[in-house]
């Protein structure tokens, strides 16, 4: 066996920092309500006019929530922004909630996956 050489891009310390400043972007409650409401439609669609009950077995859970507004978060540090956009939040719904919903045996015999159902609830629920 050959060892391979790593060399550090960061430091422990950096990350910290980094992981502070992220926990510092500014999120309006507006925006934690939409994420909210994100999370909620995948455990009652109905509430948003969603037929999609029958192609969920098991919805997000409240862990989706908070990991959402890391990931947000994340993404407005990335561009270089001290705020959350809904923009933020949209771009990292896919991510954060695909592998958190259980689709149904009525939506896999449909060729129905989570992404299809995440992208309706990104089309439907309302925008702050």
């Amino acid at each position: 066996d050959e060892a391979i050489d790593v060399a550090p891009v960061t430091s422990p310390a950096d990350i910290f920092a980094a992981r502070k400043v992220v926990n510092s972007i500014y999120m309006d409650g507006k925006i934690k309500d939409y994420i909210v409401s994100l999370v909620y439609a995948t455990r009652e669609p109905e509430s948003y006019q969603l037929q999609l009950k029958e192609y969920i077995e098991t919805g997000a859970s409240p862990r989706a929530t908070l990991n959402l507004k890391i990931a947000a978060r994340c993404l407005a540090y990335l561009a270089g922004r001290g705020y959350v956009t809904p923009d933020d939040v949209k771009a990292a719904a896919m991510d954060v909630m695909r592998h958190r919903l259980r689709v149904s045996y009525e939506a896999e015999a449909e060729g129905i996956g989570s992404e299809d159902i995440i992208r309706k609830i990104l089309d439907t629920v309302p925008v702050p």
